[in-house]
This record gives C-alpha cells, sequence and structure tokens, in this order.
C-alpha cells in the first residue's frame, strides 16, 4: 500500500500497545509533579546529567564527574557535551535528521576519533540507505507512538554503528532526541539511560536481538525500552522528590 507507515506493524506485536500507555503515564505523572511544573530546569538539569553519565559508562567512561575542574575522561566529556547541546539541536533533528547526527558524533568523539571522522558515517550503500530511510522516519515518515519511534531510532543505530567511535552515546542521544521533539518528554525530564545502565547485561541482549531481526526480537527491544522510559521515570520522580527537600 502507497503510503503506508512503514512500522505501524510494531504497534500489533504482543504487549507494545500495553507499554505504550504505561510510557505515557508514566511519563505524564512526572510532568504533573508540583516541583516539575515550578522547577523543571533545576530537575531538567539534574536529568541531563545523569543521563550524561549513565550513557558514558556504557560505553565504557566513567561514571561520575569530577567535583571540580575539567572533564578529563573522553568519552564522559563527550556524553556531556552532547547532553548540553541537546536543546540547540531539536528543530535540526525535526527537519534534518542526518545533519542532527553528524554534529552529535562531532560532540560525542571529539576526544576520541581525528578530525577527519568525526561528523562522517560510514559511507557504504547499505548505511548510507539505512541512515537515509531512519531519517525519513524521524522527520514525519511514521505516526507511531513516540515511545517506539524512539526505541528504533535507538536500536537502528546501535545496530548499524554508522560511526567510528562513540555509536552508543550518538544512539541513546538520538532516541532521547526523539523522546523530546515527539513531545512525550517535551521537558527533558526523564532518564531511561540510568535504566539501561542497571540492567546491562538485558540492555546489550535485547540491542542484539534488535539487530538480529525478527518479529519477536524486535518486539522485545521496544518492551525493554518503554521498560527503560518507565523506570526513568521513576528516576525523574526522585529528582524532583530531591529538589523539593532541597527547597525546604
Amino acid at each position: 500500500m502507497v503510503g503506508a507507515d512503514p512500522l505501524a506493524p510494531l504497534m500489533e506485536l504482543p504487549g507494545v500497545e500495553a507499554a505504550v500507555t504505561r510510557v505515557r503515564a508514566a511519563v505524564t505523572a512526572v510532568h504533573r509533579h508540583p516541583v516539575n511544573r515550578r522547577h523543571w530546569p533545576v530537575t531538567a538539569a539534574e536529568a541531563s546529567v545523569r543521563a550524561a553519565r549513565a550513557s558514558a559508562a556504557l560505553d565504557g567512561g566513567a561514571p561520575k564527574l569530577p567535583g571540580d575542574g575539567p572533564v578529563d575522561d573522553p568519552v564522559l566529556a563527550g556524553a556531556v557535551r552532547v547532553a548540553q547541546a541537546l536543546g540547540g539541536l531539536l528543530s535540526t533533528w525535526q527537519r534534518a535528521p542526518l545533519q542532527a547526527l553528524a554534529r552529535l558524533h562531532v560532540l560525542a568523539a571529539a576526544d576520541l576519533a581525528p578530525e577527519p571522522e568525526l561528523g562522517r558515517p560510514d559511507p557504504s550503500p547499505a548505511v548510507t540507505a539505512r541512515l537515509d530511510g531512519l531519517a525519513h522516519l524521524v522527520a514525519g515518515g511514521s505516526q507511531v507512538p513516540a515511545p517506539v519511534l524512539a526505541a528504533v531510532v535507538h536500536g537502528e543505530l546501535l545496530a548499524l554503528a554508522p560511526f567510528t567511535r562513540a555509536n552508543g552515546v550518538v544512539a541513546r542521544a538520538a532516541a532521547r532526541l526523539t523522546a523530546v521533539s515527539s513531545g512525550l518528554d517535551p521537558k527533558g525530564l526523564v532518564v531511561p539511560e540510568v535504566a539501561h545502565l542497571r540492567q546491562e547485561r538485558a540492555y546489550r541482549s535485547a540491542a542484539a536481538g534488535f539487530a538480529g531481526g525478527g518479529a519477536q526480537p524486535v518486539g522485545e527491544w521496544i518492551l525493554h525500552c518503554c521498560g527503560a522510559v518507565t523506570a526513568g521515570a521513576r528516576e525523574a520522580i526522585s529528582i524532583a522528590k530531591s529538589v523539593a527537600q532541597r527547597n525546604q
């Protein structure tokens, strides 16, 4: 059927629709929290830091920021740069996703890869075609719920590993951009990256299943990502409660 949504069949996979419903309820509760209504820039900043730390740790970087001074670990430094830049990349992600991916890679891998490799994905026809297809989906080519689209973006970038370094940090940042730009988590309060780190073995297993293809492994990856967002919402509530205690 011409014009059919290529991701629509994913909503028919077992458990996906219910998982999406749980994600939406959990994220809505985060945004309705009184602290996040009044002090969301503070909680969003803390969420961004936690996301960067967890994402870096998943790529083998240092899990903690230094108490003061510059970040010496190159993976963590890249993840922090990415986190700081996400807000400014939202509009680019919506209209020119490949341009946003290139910028994410420049930031993430600046201390890891030689300059000629920064922002330049594998030029092979197979990778180029899949990146073009992913960009089409992000730029309006699919109308599936945001949790499903974010999971596909995340999984596809991990599977492709289009850059020489920092593919994990880029993939998780792209998923975060998808959640924010879609309106699912517009203030960037939720921290699924922490859940991925806490369940690293399951994360890597589910990602490998997605890369291998097949309806069941793809469905399991989507469910894993939805579960991480739901857990990331609990992390966001804990951030809000901590801010509330500091303000007492």
